[in-house]
């Protein structure tokens, strides 16, 4: 992955943000051999040796789960560490994205409902001594039935609560072949452009 993330951070220009979930379901990690209850301290481990991988010519890094011996990437990534974005609401989630995280990506559907979980992010990075303005957060809008005014009204109100990425979501719009979401998606950067220059 650090190296396939790497050549995605090369082929844009430097833009690419990684996001990351911690992972919910108990049977994928049963069909991996792995123990669901250590997702945490193991995802930590392999943010450490992304970041080396990414930073260093040539890394040797050893942990529970990983052994790299004197191996690197080529190309190196534009961005050295390529930003990493977690997402997840869980109080552990939202712990480690203040201690390891460059933002986060969460999933609620407006500011309203996201304002407590913001507000304890904010506290744990300023218990972790972070600057919560260098944080990143993305609104994720819902495109729901393609009303243009709902869009903007949550633009605003994610942008007031310190969103500095959007993003639209058009599942469950009925929208059904890869054209229609692209143009949904077209659709919605037209109408809200204005509200976010």
């Amino acid at each position: 992955m650090a190296k396939q993330a790497a050549t995605l951070d090369v082929l844009s220009s430097g833009r690419l943000r990684l996001g990351i979930g911690n992972g919910w379901n108990a049977v994928e990690f049963e069909a991996l051999g792995q123990d669901f209850h250590r997702r945490g301290r193991r995802i930590e481990a392999q943010i450490a040796l992304l970041r080396e991988l990414w930073t260093r010519p040539l890394v040797t890094f050893k942990s529970e789960w990983d052994t790299v011996t004197a191996a690197g990437l080529n190309p190196m990534p534009v961005q050295q560490p390529i930003p990493i974005w977690f997402g997840g609401h869980a109080d552990p989630v939202l712990r480690r994205a203040a201690r390891l995280g460059d933002g986060w990506l969460p999933n609620w559907r407006s500011p309203d409902e996201a304002r407590p979980d913001v507000d304890k992010l904010r506290a744990y990075l300023a218990e972790a001594g972070r600057d919560p303005t260098a944080f990143g957060l993305e609104a994720r809008i819902p495109y729901g039935d393609g009303d243009a005014d709902i869009w903007r009204t949550l633009l605003e109100g994610w942008r007031a609560l310190g969103a500095t990425h959007a993003s639209v979501n058009t599942m469950g719009a009925g929208l059904t072949t890869p054209a229609e979401h692209l143009a949904a998606v077209e659709r919605f950067a037209r109408a809200v452009k204005p509200a976010l220059l």
